[in-house]
């Protein structure tokens, strides 16, 4: 009886703790950066919240191995900044995803504050079970419509990079490269990868 008294409390705490928060679909900018910091992937989109499980070690090894790959050649050519996940990265006011790696010039570095990025140069996502759909579709949308310059997609289970840069507005392919061959940015000149090197 006493078990079952003290499982209804806490159903009861939980019922008010969630009463402080907003419903899906009625969250505002305010409402999600009101929230705690964590390393969860949470991110904004249409008044709602998307937390996305935690990666597989497959997903944070190519992460790491195209991070480093990444940030040697910005560093040493000093051409700007780039981080990874997680990093709030407010597309348009409501519209605050979470990119696998962000690149952000020189040019734009007024865009970046030590809590938010606003739309950066370049953006890297590295496929899941659970993101493909999104990261193909929904935020390649998103990243196109916001002005993003370059779009690179890993598919660890194709072992692919899809590398796609804004025209007129409109992502055009500049290369999708596959197993022995080199992924290669417009916008970074000399940044190529070995796709074998990181979906390896």
């Amino acid at each position: 009886m006493s078990q079952a008294i003290e499982k209804s409390e806490e159903e009861k705490l939980t019922i008010e703790i969630a009463r402080l928060f907003p419903r899906q679909g009625q969250w505002t900018e305010a409402d999600y950066f009101r929230l705690p910091e964590t390393n969860r992937i949470i991110e904004l989109s249409e008044g709602r919240l998307i937390i996305t499980p935690s990666p597989t070690e497959q997903h944070q090894m190519i992460l790491g191995k195209l991070y480093i790959l990444l940030a040697n050649h910005v560093l040493t050519k000093e051409l700007g900044k780039v981080v990874m996940s997680p990093m709030d990265t407010r597309l348009w006011e409501g519209k605050v995803r979470q990119p696998d790696i962000v690149f952000m010039s020189n040019e734009h570095l007024d865009r970046t504050t030590e809590k938010t990025w606003g739309v950066p140069d370049l953006v890297v996502e590295i496929l899941s079970e659970g993101t493909a759909k999104i990261d193909k579709e929904d935020k390649y949308l998103e990243y196109q419509k916001a002005g993003v310059q370059e779009y690179w997609i890993v598919d660890p289970f194709n072992q692919s990079v899809e590398v796609y840069t804004l025209k007129n507005g409109i992502y055009e392919i500049f290369g999708i490269r596959g197993h022995g061959e080199i992924a290669k940015s417009k916008l970074l000149d000399g940044f190529k990868v070995s796709v074998d090197s990181i979906t390896a």
